[in-house]
């Protein structure tokens, strides 16, 4: 299987490699089937891919799924598109630690033998930048940093020194982008603002950067390495995601996944696993529908912003009451980062208003200055909707809120310490089949992930029907 592919990568956060990604999809898609990835766990840039590609980006994480399971996500997607462009993440060597082959984008374009372009911020120097891309060509030869795309060009004669200085030392220039001021996206706490909150200043912001990348960029080179890729490296085994895929679908369960301006942080691949498993996914918005879609079995809250919208998702007291029934009828419930904050009791936003949340959880959600992010390995605290306590999974978190665990509460995992200084420490809620937390996970790591849950929602729908029987 060769799929032709490219990775756009950076030396350091903040040189533009999330807007020249964008922007060469946009570009390329106007007469190509394009398919965008993000390496790590981000919500808001695959958004944008999706926006410029009309195909839902797909995140490959090296850190939470297995290597055979990130080969195997980014092979079934990718063989459907004519050039798949994969946006990595951080510096280029950048990961879950020092070694720089841990969750970072040079072990991505490892994984997938993947060329790589180099985006360089060269606002700021000239022939410098040779000695930049230098250092990153020849720190791992085993990886193909195979060209580059200067940003922030200061003009002709500055893009003549660029191209001059850095393809002396064998690695192409591809472009060199001006300063364009309004190709910048507005970031918040969490990062981008979502597509979804700006529909049409989206649609601007690609019109712009597909020209950009149309006229300062060879876009038939880029096409031309992405094809040039060596075979894409399968593993031998079919790996935790290829047994997902070929599992047989019992049946039709349908699970209602809230969706909207305060709930838009899922995984594609995870809603796909859900589907494998025999789901049918149903849409609804906890902002605006006063009632859950009809026939559903099961519930999933993702991540997103409720801390923006508590006023109107408090506000919205007949859905507040319909989860609270499903719940009282033991419908299994799901729920990461955002939707654990819409099922406490109360969400305290950022001046100290409290806003009357679902209340299934016990406590205040309080809005705080302070960040928690970063990787977890955590292990099921007891037997639930995901599994059987005990099991060992990976997941990460990214929020300003914390929620205070009440006296005796049940949680939903023991996050294992990374660091020897460190405790166990227990992590969200579990009770029955509701299971919420600030955990996000890949649900690629692991097949019994999505079949367990789908298997729980079937159950449920089963003993439902049995009940109305009798």
């Amino acid at each position: 299987m060769n799929p032709p592919r490219i990775i756009i990568a950076a030396p350091a956060s903040g040189h533009g490699k999330s807007t020249v990604a964008t922007g060469l999809m946009a570009a390329l898609a106007a007469d190509r089937r394009v398919q965008g990835f993000k390496v790590g766990p981000d919500y808001i840039d695959p958004m944008y891919h999706t926006a410029a590609t009309g195909r839902p980006s797909r995140n490959l994480d090296a850190w939470m799924l297995p290597p055979a399971a990130v080969q195997l996500v980014f092979a079934r997607v990718a063989a459907t598109a004519d050039v798949s462009i994969i946006e990595g993440v951080m510096g280029f060597f950048d990961g879950a630690g020092s070694d720089p082959l841990a969750g970072s984008t040079a072990q991505m374009a490892l994984l997938l033998a993947a060329p790589v372009i180099l985006v360089v911020d060269c606002s700021h120097m000239s022939v410098s930048a040779a000695a930049v891309v230098h250092g990153f060509h020849t720190f791992m030869p085993k990886v193909n940093i195979a060209g580059v795309i200067c940003n922030r060009v200061g003009g002709e004669r500055h893009a003549a020194w660029l191209r001059e200085a850095i393809t002396q030392y064998g690695v192409p220039v591809l472009g060199c982008l001006p300063y364009l001021p309004d190709l910048t996206i507005p970031e918040r706490h969490l990062g981008l603002l979502t597509v979804e909150e700006r529909p049409q200043a989206v649609q601007t912001f690609l019109a712009r950067a597909r020209e950009a990348m149309a006229r300062d960029v060879d876009l038939e080179a880029v096409v031309a390495l992405a094809e040039a890729a060596p075979p894409l490296p399968l593993p031998d085994s079919a790996g935790p995601l290829a047994a997902a895929l070929a599992a047989a679908s019992d049946g039709v369960v349908r699970i209602g996944v809230a969706r909207d301006e305060a709930f838009c942080f899922y995984y594609a691949d995870n809603l796909d696993a859900l589907r494998v498993a025999g789901a049918e996914v149903v849409w609804f918005s906890p902002l605006r529908d006063a009632v859950l879609p009809p026939g559903i079995s099961g519930l999933y809250f993702g991540g997103g912003y409720p801390e923006i919208y508590a006023a109107a998702l408090s506000a919205n007291r007949p859905l507040l009451a319909a989860v609270r029934e499903a719940h009282a009828q033991e419908m299994p419930i799901y729920a990461e980062c955002g939707g654990l904050m819409y099922l406490t009791e109360a969400l305290e936003d950022a001046e100290g208003q409290r806003h009357p949340m679902v209340g299934l959880v016990p406590g205040v959600c309080r809005m705080e200055r302070r960040l928690v992010m970063g990787y977890r390995e955590v292990r099921l605290a007891a037997d639930g909707l995901l599994g059987a306590a005990g099991q060992r999974l990976r997941g990460h978190e990214f929020h300003y809120s914390t929620w205070q665990r009440p006296e005796g509460a049940p949680p939903a995992y023991v996050i294992e310490p990374r660091h020897p200084a460190e405790q166990p420490r227990a992590e969200g809620f579990a009770s029955g089949y509701l299971h919420a937390s600030y955990i996000h996970l890949h649900f690629g790591q692991d097949a019994r992930l999505a079949a367990q849950m789908v298997a729980r929602c079937r159950l449920w729908q089963e003993s439902r029907g049995r009940a109305q029987r009798s």
